[in-house]
């Protein structure tokens, strides 16, 4: 029998993160180490290392939006690289008035609407200063596009923030007793409504479609500009997850208990 130590599983990753496009995350990866791209069934995954040292190993799977997708996407990952911590990461809309573009929401409870609810051990105080917020995240099946729907919304659940993903990642990560933190950046605010051209203009990756470009052109002449502004939020958004991700990440990865 040789005394030699068991090889290393060259496929886990210490954490795994979800997020539905790559726009939300590129700015995590452009400061990652030995990135890597493979497709894996119906998802987009990224390999890489991330830390002080570089010896963090990280997994990215890009969902798409929904909560099926991302709940299929988490288990793909999670059979193929058991990671030790699953992050639910990506952009959200603000349910609160004191929440501004780029601040970022770390849940301690995400719900849906019909009150079903996980709580999560959030181990980390608020800081106000870096617009770090710890608070409930509600999901639900579609962008709440108005200031209106939103109002509402947080009045009906008391949450901060809303997102399409989390509760599905959280639900997944509860059956297969994964460590799980859900980390979503503010990309719109309460300071007006979401363009009505949303859905149509804006791609899987984040990018503009050219068609829906015209076809909007067509309709309303000014909504170029509001995707444009609303893109431009994106990018701020996605550029505070990524500072917050590269702090977080090395030390869920030391954190063994």
């Amino acid at each position: 029998m040789s005394d030699a130590p068991p090889a290393a599983d060259s496929a886990h990753a210490e954490i795994g993160i979800v997020c539905a496009l790559k726009l939300e995350i590129a700015p995590f990866l452009e400061r990652c180490d030995r990135v890597r791209k493979y497709t894996g069934g119906e998802f987009t995954f990224r390999g890489g290392f991330t830390g002080p040292d570089y010896d963090t190993r990280v997994v990215i799977v890009e969902a798409g939006t929904g909560a099926d997708r991302a709940a299929r996407a988490t288990q793909a990952m999670i059979d193929a690289h058991t990671p030790r911590w699953v992050i639910s990461a990506g952009f959200s809309g603000s349910l609160q008035p004191d929440l501004q573009i780029g601040d970022l929401v770390i849940g301690n409870a995400v719900t849906d609407v019909a009150g079903d609810e996980l709580t999560i051990d959030v181990r980390m105080a608020p800081d106000s200063q870096r617009g770090w917020h710890v608070g409930k995240l509600v999901a639900v099946e579609n962008i709440v596009r108005t200031v209106a729907e939103k109002t509402e919304l947080a009045t009906r659940t008391g949450a901060m923030a809303v997102d399409l993903e989390s509760l599905a990642v959280a639900r997944l990560c509860a059956q297969t007793r994964t460590r799980f933190l859900a980390v979503r950046a503010i990309s719109d605010d309460l300071s007006e409504d979401l363009p009505p051209e949303v859905l149509s203009v804006f791609g899987g990756t984040g990018s503009l479609r050219a068609g829906a470009i015209a076809g909007a052109l067509w309709k309303r002449p000014s909504s170029v500009k509001d995707m444009w502004r609303l893109r431009e939020q994106a990018v701020t958004a996605s550029e505070r997850l990524a500072r917050f991700l590269l702090m977080i990440v090395p030390k869920l990865s030391e954190a063994r208990s």
